[in-house]
């Protein structure tokens, strides 16, 4: 049995300082108004080119994101292989689309995973499709929209840059996440990872592909997936997480009049995600999967379903995930039980990744009482420092 809130595991890796930091910032994040007037305030200074990276850096930055660069995240990365805990090296750059920043992302993601081929110590290499091609392009491919010149010139690039990306990770033996994106692009990135799983998953998963169970068709898409796994013979990689943008998802569906594609409970989608997990675990030699959940019962599930089906738990087709800076209560008691277990690692400026650490913020104060378990954790472990004297 896995005891969760064991916190002397979950927090081995932290110092006293880093506690009562951590403490402090889940306390300012559990507020909801507090965090909506500094997320306004801070998104203000960004676009006036207002420093903030003094208030920044030693607090959110600092939590969530492991430094402003491959070698700087290195240095959290072995410090958390110490404790059988991979990481996903993430250039976590977002809302750049011109030529050039394409360009540069796809070569840093490159650049990622050659270096992650050189160290046992990162899981996996991972990149979103929209950082290395105007989103537009994807949107109008995906909608059936013809394409002028340029765009197809574009399109044809990204799927070069696709490949070339699939193929360095299966020759320097590392497999590569392709990261969630908006409804409106996915109809194409769907066909571009079924086309690099067919090429680069022969013998196992080098291409997972990102899907969020929260839409209301993304179980049938994994049957389907798998479906087409056995006829092709090739294996199904399945990054399965429940969704990052809910909000903007059903706004967009109201305002262009087509039905949401978001289920409309959270219960629903917590019993598509596990029935995915369930769909995969009956068919783990053509799919392999990548939980991505912050969500104790259904990190539970998944144990017990590896127990049901007589699966070591280190078995390298299931993997276990959660973001940097949250729920290491699941990441390390996972690793100390021996399950293979990752941590999202972001990296890049304090401007670049803003975008994402303003989506941990609104994560940590939206979804329900997740800064509440977090704080609880936290000050249950520092009341266990000092009944040991630890602290």
């Amino acid at each position: 049995m896995i005891d969760f809130t064991n916190t002397e595991i979950a927090f081995k890796i932290k110092s006293n300082a880093e506690l009562r930091k951590a403490r402090f910032l889940f306390k300012t994040i559990n507020n909801p108004k507090l965090v909506g007037w500094l997320s306004a305030l801070a998104t203000f200074a960004v676009k006036n080119h207002i420093p903030i990276g003094w208030l920044v850096k030693p607090t959110l930055y600092a939590q969530f994101v492991g430094g402003v660069s491959l070698a700087k995240s290195a240095n959290k990365a072995r410090k958390l292989w110490k404790y059988k805990v991979g990481s996903i090296l993430d250039y976590s750059v977002e809302g750049k689309s011109d030529d050039a920043s394409t360009k540069a992302c796809f070569k840093e993601v490159m650049r990622s995973i050659e270096f992650g081929g050189k160290h046992p110590y990162v899981a996996f290499a991972v990149f979103k499709p929209t950082g290395i091609i105007q989103p537009e392009v994807l949107e109008k491919v995906s909608s059936g929209v013809a394409l002028d010149e340029g765009e197809e010139e574009r399109f044809h690039l990204f799927v070069k840059r696709v490949d070339a990306l699939c193929a360095k990770a299966a020759e320097v033996g590392i497999s590569i996440l392709i990261d969630a994106e908006d409804y409106c692009y996915l109809q194409v990135i769907d066909e571009v990872a079924e086309q690099m799983m067919e090429r680069y998953n022969t013998e196992k998963a080098v291409v997972y592909h990102t899907l969020q169970m929260y839409r209301t068709d993304r179980l049938e898409y994994l049957k389907m997936l798998h479906k087409r796994a056995v006829e092709k013979n090739f294996i199904a990689g399945a990054k399965l997480v429940r969704g990052a943008y809910m909000e903007r998802e059903r706004e967009r569906a109201a305002q262009l009049g087509y039905p949401s594609p978001i289920n409309p409970t959270k219960e629903i989608t917590d019993t598509m995600f596990d029935d995915a997990l369930v769909y995969s675990l009956e068919n783990i030699d053509k799919i392999s999967i990548f939980a991505g959940t912050h969500n104790q019962d259904s990190t539970w599930f998944l144990v017990e379903l590896i127990y049901k089906y007589s699966l070591q738990e280190n078995d390298r087709r299931i993997w276990f995930s959660q973001l940097y800076g949250m729920s290491d209560n699941l990441t390390f008691n996972l690793a100390a039980e021996g399950f293979n277990v990752a941590k999202y690692l972001p990296y890049g400026s304090v401007k670049e990744v803003f975008p994402y650490l303003i989506r941990r913020a609104r994560e940590n104060t939206s979804v329900a009482e997740q800064a509440s378990r977090e704080l609880d954790l936290i000050n249950q472990e520092i009341k266990r420092r000092k009944s040991y004297k630890q602290w």
